[in-house]
């Protein structure tokens, strides 16, 4: 399985921006569609961006177009998730996962990070 690192959250007030990244250790690493995913207490992981394996193409859940922006460097074996005009409401551990499917589902999804926390005040 692929190990990944998320690193990059903290707290922010609302209006402002966090870029959070995720290290996978392997070599194959542009051979994986990576996600983004977050979850707060009680509910189920949600689904935020996704990006192709080389990058050309991204998707994003409804709540996050047009202010997030998911991007991966593959020679760096990173991917990004650029967080601008963060609200209250995106408050979660945020989460990066590697799979095989350019998909929302969560369970498309084989390996994951460990998370890392986002705190949004107002």
């Amino acid at each position: 399985q692929v190990q990944l690192v998320e690193s990059g959250g903290g707290l922010v007030q609302a209006g402002g921006s966090l870029r959070l990244s995720c290290a996978a250790s392997e070599r194959s690493f542009s051979t994986y569609v990576m996600g983004w995913f977050r979850q707060t207490p009680g509910k189920e992981r949600e689904f935020v961006a996704v990006i192709r394996r080389s990058g050309g193409s991204t998707y994003y859940a409804d709540s996050v177009k047009g202010r997030f922006t998911i991007s991966r460097d593959n020679a760096k074996n990173t991917v990004y998730l650029q967080m601008n005009s963060l609200k209250p409401e995106d408050t979660a551990v945020y989460y990066c996962a590697s799979g095989v499917s350019f998909s929302p589902l969560p369970s498309d999804f084989g390996s994951w990070g460990q998370g890392t926390q986002v705190t949004v005040s107002s």
